[in-house]
């Protein structure tokens, strides 16, 4: 079994709190990698799973699922972060493919794509997020003898924090185009800290920068606190996301973005699972109905 993270994972590694939820995703991203017909592939995902005691007995496969597809949580929520996956890795790589050479992954948790994505052979990404998830991210890796394809720069410091110095310190260069992604991020941050968060990329960006990020729209996130996916990932993991996401009301970042001079696109999930004909589509007291993708580019002048 691959190495666990120090001890202190406990404050700010993946053993609790939103932590925990970055192994959720890995354990989502492992099913969706054994799907015969899967959306995207990431070996690593689910040895996080197997070296983290606190989903050591996650299923890493469908089949190990007693109710498969059936089961709310490792069936269509998992299958949506599979889904969410397909459609940020292409965002990225496109944008790599065009204009950004470096690459900003906000909150990156167990986030893998240094390792497992094709990039230009002078681009980097830089991973920004609290010290104790790269710590448990890094003995994972290592113990795999895992090698990114990529230049990848860790920036171990909480977005609380001032982590624009702490990006900058690492290399990262504002006058160079760039592309920047918080997938499943913004709606554990308080409306003032998304603010700030996307005031500050608009800041560091230059004409041909790119951001995609992932937004609630939902008024009072309680209405949906029976929703199966909700209910599911209570239960059967005892993770509360309700409880974990910001209570207050969500500012309008796409909006801001547009006031910048950023052309925005806002899509729904369900538009990619109908491209993709897979992943899920909407039902009855849908805890997915609110989620937004966002994808904005600062075009030239």
């Amino acid at each position: 079994m691959a190495g666990t993270a120090p001890q202190d994972t406990d404050v700010e590694g993946v053993d609790a709190g939103v932590g925990l939820t970055a192994l959720l995703v890995a354990a989502a991203r492992a099913i969706e990698t054994h799907r015969h017909d899967s959306l995207a592939q990431d070996t690593y995902a689910e040895h996080f799973v197997r070296a983290a005691p606190a989903c050591a007995d996650w299923p890493v496969r469908i089949e190990q699922v007693p109710d498969g597809d059936g089961n709310p949580l490792w069936g269509r929520f998992a299958r949506y972060f599979g889904l969410r996956t397909r459609v940020l890795d292409g965002f990225l790589l496109r944008s790599v493919r065009t204009n950004a050479r470096q690459v900003v992954l906000l909150g990156a948790g167990l986030d893998t794509r240094a390792f497992r994505l094709d990039w230009p052979s002078d681009c980097v990404v830089f991973e920004i997020d609290r010290a104790g998830v790269l710590a448990f991210k890094h003995q994972v890796l290592t113990d795999l003898t895992a090698s990114p394809k990529v230049k990848r720069v860790p920036v171990p410091v909480d977005l609380r924090a001032d982590w624009v110095t702490a990006l900058t310190t690492a290399g990262f260069d504002p006058a160079a185009p760039s592309v920047w992604l918080a997938e499943g991020l913004l709606f554990y941050l308080p409306s003032p800290a998304e603010t700030y968060l996307i005031d500050t990329v608009d800041r560091l960006t230059t004409e041909g920068s790119a951001l995609a990020f992932e937004a609630k729209l939902e008024k009072d996130l309680q209405a949906y606190r029976d929703s199966p996916i909700y209910t599911a990932t209570r239960e059967q993991i005892g993770i509360d996301l309700l409880h974990l996401f910001d209570k207050g009301p969500r500012p309008d970042s796409a909006g801001d973005l547009t006031a910048k001079g950023w052309s925005t696109s806002m899509h729904t999930p369900f538009d990619f699972s109908r491209r993709h004909r897979r992943g899920p589509l909407p039902e009855p007291n849908d805890a997915l109905e609110g989620n937004r993708w966002v994808f904005a580019h600062k075009p030239s002048p």
